[in-house]
């Protein structure tokens, strides 16, 4: 075949209407759907992350340099300092809202997130348990004092929960991360044996 009829051949079968309700049509649907959950899934881990490394910069912030060791109640007395964090930020907006003569209420979506946080972190440390640095154990602690904010280095920062109640647990900075991203490929491992049965019927159409 001359490579004139070839090209304008490919150039027809590339240009062709993919019919909507055909399987190939559900196949790049999916495909896009995939892509899109890929996405979205980095974008949040991302967004997880500055979390943490926000969180272990506030913890480290107030470390004693004179300090070699943190007991259990030093830890909470930290704890009860950081969930006390948005004080003087509440305090502002009930401020701005005592004003006479104000009509609505100034960022009430902000104080409404701020107080929700507040009343999780509070239930996690009064409950389970709330995540901290390992400032008790010297040696975590030590690691931790020497961290430069690097977010590639979180996975040396061993983390720890404390309890009001006396109840604890350790693992490090990611490993909430690390266990979403395993049944994130879990998920797209089914899906792409589906894809596979849906190529092999992709000539029907």
């Amino acid at each position: 075949m001359p490579k004139a009829v070839k090209a304008k051949a490919k150039a027809k079968v590339e240009n062709k209407v993919i019919h909507p309700y055909s399987r190939k049509a559900a196949y790049l649907a999916r495909d896009a759907a995939k892509h899109g959950r890929k996405e979205k899934s980095k974008s949040e881990k991302a967004q997880r992350l500055n979390l943490i490394r926000e969180k272990l910069l506030w913890f480290q912030s107030q470390l004693d340099a004179e300090k070699l060791e943190y007991t259990k109640k030093d830890a909470c007395e930290i704890i009860e300092r950081y969930l006390h964090r948005f004080d003087d930020e509440l305090e502002q907006i009930e401020l701005a809202n005592s004003i006479k003569g104000r009509q609505g209420r100034l960022h009430g979506s902000r104080e409404a997130v701020i107080k929700q946080t507040i009343e999780r972190e509070r239930i996690q440390f009064e409950g389970c348990g709330f995540e901290i640095p390992d400032i008790i154990n010297s040696k975590h602690l030590r690691t931790f004092r020497e961290w430069d904010g690097d977010m590639r280095k979180l996975p040396n920062i061993k983390m720890r929960k404390v309890s009001a109640k006396g109840s604890e647990s350790k693992h490090n900075a990611v490993q909430e991360v690390h266990i979403e991203e395993e049944q994130l490929l879990d998920s797209e491992e089914n899906e792409v044996s589906q894809d596979s049965d849906g190529d092999e019927l992709l000539g029907d159409d």
